[in-house]
């Protein structure tokens, strides 16, 4: 059910966050009917897929096309000299930024999942999490195979060709002539190349977490769901977590709290509740609940760079994001650490009115350098200092060089040679080498992944924030259950090992609740 502001304060469990993590937990959570669950939201609440505002409900649609009511209009400080404050789009509305993403479906390789099991996370290696990935897909493709499922409440399928637009089938083509091999299905083990992408748009409405988990839970009457309430912190008494109090004063009463707000919001919360670097609490007048460290530390974004053309208006509006390429830098069989992949055509002011932009993107999956978050000030409406870390360490660069070359191969392959009008708009023809990396902060943006601001790890890791269940060390009754725990940022869009982790923290809840 949906939650007025003077609906009753008491909850076993309050949720925070209404993302593609707190969707998953507060509909698991829930289906105890003993345990009453709050789902909080400081964004707006569609109840029913009916409701839905044309930016939540179209899945061909950007993040950069939010309604001014769904984005918390995050911006980062410059990560290096030369740089540039970027946007950083989070959804803010019940779904998060699964209503608004791109909604690609992929998982990231084996390899991810079990370096986090190797330094000290039990029960996240590549065979826990598989199992996970499978109960929570309806693959309509491959969904027969062993890795995949047939029955989860999230639906995934790749456009095929007749579905694809001029510029995506294109742009496979190409790809295929420039030497990458083909790929019917990214998310089969090892897969590497060339293929259309696996999304969860469904006829073209996007099948966010809203939808796939929580609406099929709202009936429920142990489950609460407040849009509009932003939480300032958690409320302690006595050593433990007795409930969040809101923006505005309202205090709500929980013996649990599971933060699900991402990995922006949920480290900016734990430091106003006086949780992170003691020193920083201090610095705000804030009081120090637990010295940890690593509170906003160990962000991880996928940097993102482009390569833009124009081409020709398409017959008939497709989805923008169709196929993708998955690239190895270092030229071998290795899991990949490159994305490339077309966004588009679409309509822009960088382009002649009888011509559409082409986006040849480039993501870096496994970037070596980190950034962090920090309170700009304790006032709970001031956004938080946000430095994404992006080419922080050389290395980062040269990869992401490495991929622009390799979008620029494909642009020069035939058919999307002959698609394309005109010379490179952006970087541009004449940026290569010293000049191209000297212009690369201006260029980089973020591919809208971030993670690890709550990282986990055993105890003895100084900067571990909780340990592999989510549990805050040091506190109890607090638990943090989205991508900010995830230690690394897995090779792959996180939506959907985001949806998966909170499968688990909440397998891991149940049993224990």
């Amino acid at each position: 059910m949906t939650a007025a502001a003077g609906a009753a304060s008491r909850h076993d469990v309050i949720v925070v966050g209404a993302g593609s993590a707190g969707c998953v937990l507060a509909a698991r959570l829930s289906e105890d009917p003993s345990r009453q669950v709050l789902l909080l939201e400081a964004g707006p609440d569609y109840p029913t897929r009916e409701r839905l505002p044309l930016d939540i409900a179209d899945g061909a649609r950007l993040p950069s096309d939010l309604g001014l009511g769904h984005d918390w209009h995050f911006t980062s400080v410059p990560s290096r000299p030369g740089g540039r404050a970027v946007p950083l789009p989070r959804g803010r509305v019940v779904g998060g930024s699964s209503a608004v993403n791109g909604t690609f479906a992929l998982r990231g390789p084996a390899e991810d999942y079990d370096a986090w099991a190797a330094a000290g996370n039990d029960g996240w290696g590549s065979g826990d999490v598989l199992e996970a990935f499978r109960r929570l897909e309806n693959d309509l493709d491959f969904g027969d195979r062993p890795w995949h499922g047939d029955a989860g409440p999230v639906p995934v399928r790749r456009y095929a060709a007749e579905e694809q637009s001029v510029s995506a089938a294109a742009f496979l083509e190409a790809a295929e002539k420039a030497g990458h091999r083909p790929v019917a299905d990214h998310n089969e083990p090892g897969a590497v190349g060339a293929g259309p992408l696996p999304v969860n748009t469904l006829h073209r409405l996007r099948m966010s977490a809203a939808l796939s988990h929580l609406e099929p839970a709202r009936t429920r009457p142990n489950l609460t769901v407040r849009g509009g309430a932003t939480v300032d912190r958690v409320e302690f008494e006595a050593g433990r977590v007795r409930g969040v109090r809101l923006v505005g004063g309202e205090r709500l009463n929980a013996d649990l709290v599971v933060l699900a707000a991402g990995a922006y919001a949920s480290p900016a919360i734990l430091l106003r509740s006086g949780i992170g670097p003691a020193d920083e609490l201090r610095a705000h007048g804030l009081d120090v609940v637990s010295d940890l460290p690593g509170v906003g530390r160990n962000l991880v974004d996928h940097p993102l760079a482009s390569v833009d053309v124009a081409v020709p208006p398409e017959p008939v509006q497709r989805p923008r994001y169709q196929t993708m390429v998955t690239w190895s830098s270092d030229g071998t069989d290795s899991p990949p650490d490159l994305h490339l992949f077309a966004c588009g055509p679409f309509e822009s002011d960088r382009v002649g009115g009888d011509e559409r932009l082409l986006v040849l993107c480039v993501g870096l999956l496994d970037p070596a350098g980190r950034g962090q978050v920090q309170l700009s000030s304790s006032d709970p409406t001031v956004p938080p200092r946000i430095d994404p870390g992006h080419l922080g360490v050389p290395a980062d660069a040269d990869r992401l060089i490495a991929g622009i070359a390799a979008a620029r191969r494909i642009l020069a392959a035939e058919p999307l040679a002959s698609l394309a009008r005109g010379a490179e708009l952006s970087p541009g023809p004449d940026l290569h080498g010293d000049a191209l990396r000297e212009a690369l902060p201006q260029l980089v943006r973020t591919y809208h992944h971030p993670v690890g601001t709550c990282r986990m790890g055993p105890v003895t890791d100084p900067g571990a924030v909780v340990d592999a269940r989510g549990r805050l060390h040091s506190v109890d009754g607090l638990i943090v259950a989205d991508a900010s725990i995830m230690p690394t940022v897995p090779r792959a869009n996180t939506n959907l090992p985001t949806l998966m982790l909170a499968e688990r923290l909440a397998g891991w809840l149940t049993r224990s609740g």
